[in-house]
């Protein structure tokens, strides 16, 4: 089986490129799901995050508050590397549960869709690797427009992952996402045509 790493920013969009994979019958793993799925109520990551980071990062009801967690590990790279530490481990055996159950089902091309693949230094564990690129000004705009963080949580949201004109420099693919849907699945399907 093909196994593609599918990358880019916050704000992107590749969740939309996700979905337009989904339709053209391709198998998209999540990397963000699975991360949500190791931090349940009850989880051992759960457990763990909040041993770490205190009861804080937990809401009245037990589940992660994710914004807290946020304000925590978005302005300071030890605790997310901390964080990481934790969710790692069990988020790539979740993958490779994942990956498994695709080559039984006889599937011949998945995408993993993972935010931090280049970050990561993750490309060799892929056949090749997909970004989807805006520039940075059209990252912060959809980010402002679709979330209620203020410009400087923005900032710092997209100051913790690499440039994304250098992602674009390590990409085997680009899909540039700078303009409508319709342009954006004319790439992908012209994409799935070269894999």
């Amino acid at each position: 089986m093909k196994w593609i790493g599918l990358t880019g920013g916050i704000a992107t969009g590749k969740s939309t490129v996700s979905a337009i994979l989904r339709d053209f019958g391709r198998p998209v793993v999540d990397a963000d799901v699975l991360a949500r799925e190791v931090v349940r109520p009850g989880s051992r990551g759960l457990t763990e995050v909040a041993r770490t980071f205190g009861e804080g990062v937990l809401t009245e009801a037990g589940e992660l508050d994710r914004r807290a967690l946020g304000r925590i590990i978005f302005s300071d790279s030890k605790k997310r590397a901390e964080l990481e530490s934790i969710l790692h481990p069990l988020i790539q055996s979740r993958r490779a549960d994942e990956r498994r159950a695709l080559e039984r089902q006889g599937c011949e091309l998945a995408f993993y869709d993972v935010p931090l693949l280049f970050e990561k230094n993750m490309q060799s564990e892929f056949d090749a690797t997909v970004l989807v690129y805006a520039p940075r000004e059209l990252q912060m705009a959809r980010l402002r427009e679709h979330t209620e963080l203020l410009d400087t949580e923005i900032a710092r949201r997209l100051d913790s992952q690499m440039p994304i004109d250098e992602k674009r420099e390590l990409a085997t693919y680009v899909l540039r996402n700078d303009g409508s849907v319709a342009e954006l699945r004319r790439q992908v399907k012209e994409l799935l045509a070269k894999i």
